[in-house]
């Protein structure tokens, strides 16, 4: 089977083109290092609909009880133009994994975007998503959207890299759909689900046991919305611990007194913050080698994503 590779779409001005309003391109380590493991899709929506480079910049203001797309320096409202680009657009894009998007742009952020009560105002009015997330949330509200300033800190990036092989994962098994396939892929991943959700896990189990006598349609719906509610949020330390333990029952009878205290001493420091969760996976790993463990050798928990992907220079930090 292909290695697998996630499909994102990808503002253009990270690394992609020379689109921002003043001209610029963003360089973005994290992102080159993507390129060879994700297939994505650049899009710039101000270049979509003719602005421009360089270009006045536009903003994001609440009028009238709705959000509008505005140019200030020529006094033009963009927010026709914009959502008709964006939905036809939205529309015809086919198999995609998740977002990754410029932070704080009044089209492209997903979130801390200036929101202003009128074209000529000076001073903002709250934050919100930009005009593009808002509309990929009417489109794709199951997928995961993130921007590259958040992708910084390492626990937000972990848990995007997790969801997005994740999803790809999903879209690879509704092509191929069978009862067979989808116990495989719930089995594969029954721990990294267990670290987010652990009542999600079962509903799940609850699902894929009667999978033989719904329709194939409902089961996969069911199922993409269980991900999406277990994955709306990081994963908690309590969740992940119970996990580890979960795993750590496999092996533990072969370990000798004093590894088995090493590893709970380990588990407290984490649940500490003392020590971070790679520390915990790469000694569980390295029993799964030592004993052989072929139900904890497919787990994706202990390798959700590509190892490529993994950071060592922040390892731990904003834990």
């Amino acid at each position: 089977m292909d290695p697998l590779k996630p499909l994102v779409v990808v503002s253009k001005c990270l690394t992609f083109d020379h689109c921002r309003y003043n001209g610029h391109m963003i360089s973005d380590p994290f992102i080159e290092k993507m390129k060879p493991f994700v297939d994505f899709v650049p899009v710039c929506p101000e270049m979509a609909i003719h602005l421009g480079v360089p270009r006045n910049p536009i903003r994001l203001i609440f009028e009238n009880e709705q959000f509008q797309l505005v140019q200030p320096a020529t006094g033009k409202t963009l927010t026709t133009e914009m959502k008709t680009f964006l939905e036809r657009w939205l529309t015809r894009l086919d198999g995609v994994d998740g977002f990754l998007l410029k932070s704080r742009s009044p089209s492209c952020g997903i979130k801390d975007v200036k929101v202003y009560p009128s074209m000529e105002s000076k001073s903002a009015l709250k934050k919100a998503k930009g005009y593009f997330g808002m509309q990929i949330d009417q489109f794709y509200p199951y997928l995961i959207m993130e921007d590259e300033g958040r992708l910084s800190n390492a626990h937000i990036r972990e848990h995007f890299l997790a969801r997005l092989y994740l999803q790809a994962g999903f879209r690879r098994l509704k092509k191929n759909f069978s009862v067979a396939h989808l116990i495989d892929f719930h089995t594969r991943n029954k721990y990294l689900f267990m670290a987010y959700h652990q009542s999600g896990l079962k509903k799940m189990g609850v699902l894929v046991a009667n999978a033989k006598r719904l329709n194939e349609k409902q089961v996969l719906e069911d199922y993409q919305e269980l991900i999406q509610t277990m994955f709306s949020r990081l994963p908690r330390t309590g969740s992940m611990i119970n996990a580890l333990l979960h795993c750590f029952g496999y092996v533990s009878d072969k370990l000798n007194t004093d590894e088995r205290s090493y590893f709970l001493d380990l588990i407290q420091q984490y649940k500490e913050k003392h020590v971070p969760l790679s520390v915990l996976l790469s000694l569980m790993k390295s029993w799964i080698v030592r004993f052989k463990e072929p139900y904890l050798a497919q787990q994706t928990l202990f390798s959700p994503y590509p190892m490529q992907l993994l950071d060592l220079s922040d390892s731990g930090k904003n834990e």
